[in-house]
């Protein structure tokens, strides 16, 4: 029986799409700020050039788009056209999303235990004193009573402890500890961008110049960025330095102690 040409790649219907619209790669890449290279490399079905996972699905649909394709079924097409070995690869960020949940989670346990471990002593001591009988309360040395009074105010003061930078923790400007992390994104050109809080998904999708976020957590935040020249943030109120160079695909994970070391100078 025989057999109709083979299918066109979804590489080549994009760029089909293109050119039967005059729309060279750089306008595209202007528009939608995905970098010329990986826009060819898209065109030529060339995985071993473009990011993988929901990156390069992101940057399918944002081409489509542009070239007047359906971004959903452009979007199952080349999915159903991947190798075995790529299409494990695809899934490889949610995997990691998985473990970054698995780590929060454990982090969470061992944050609860320490907690038992303070709780339980302090217990104990209150229930010793509260079931103490009155009359032991009533006939305690004096020299007892004494211990338990109100330090004298002109009396030397206790020795500082370590500061919470000595401590290693990240301090903000007002000198006060951080226990907690705010990133406001308002990139200054068109991007795309997904953001992790404590191991949750909380944004995913094209920001458009001026748009702006707000994303909170407890202990971490990881950020994927599109084209990290034109993403900008603030982190706790404080202007962040650059993730990367304009085109730059780029992924980074803010915690509690690190940072300080996204901030700008």
């Amino acid at each position: 029986m025989p057999q109709g040409p083979p299918a066109r790649t979804v590489g080549a219907r994009l760029r089909d799409a293109r050119e039967k619209r005059g729309v060279s790669l750089r306008q595209i890449a202007n528009s939608t700020r995905i970098s010329v290279m990986s826009l060819e490399a898209l065109e030529r079905s060339d995985l071993s050039r473009l990011p993988g996972g929901i990156f390069t699905r992101s940057f399918i649909r944002a081409y489509a788009q542009e070239v007047g394709l359906d971004p959903d079924r452009t979007i199952q097409d080349f999915i159903a056209e991947l190798p075995a070995e790529a299409a494990t690869a695809t899934v490889r960020p949610a995997a990691l999303e998985d473990g970054e949940k698995l780590e929060s989670d454990r982090k969470a346990v061992a944050t609860a235990f320490r907690l038992l471990l303070v709780s339980v002593p302090i217990v104990g001591l209150f229930m010793y004193y509260t079931s103490r009988p009155q009359l032991e309360i009533e006939s305690a040395p004096s020299a007892a009573v004494e211990s338990l009074a109100v330090p004298d105010p002109v009396a030397s003061p206790p020795e500082p402890t370590a500061s919470p930078r000595e401590a290693g923790m990240a301090v903000p400007a007002a000198g006060v500890p951080v226990t907690d992390l705010t990133m406001q994104m308002a990139p200054r050109a068109t991007c795309w961008v997904s953001v992790n809080a404590d191991g949750e998904r909380v944004f995913s999708g094209l920001m458009a110049a001026g748009e702006k976020h707000a994303v909170t957590a407890r202990e971490q935040i990881v950020v994927n960025v599109g084209d990290a020249g034109a993403f900008e943030y603030t982190l706790n109120g404080r202007p962040g330095r650059a993730l990367g160079a304009p085109g730059e695909v780029v992924s980074k994970r803010i915690t509690l102690s690190n940072f300080s070391e996204f901030l700008a100078p």
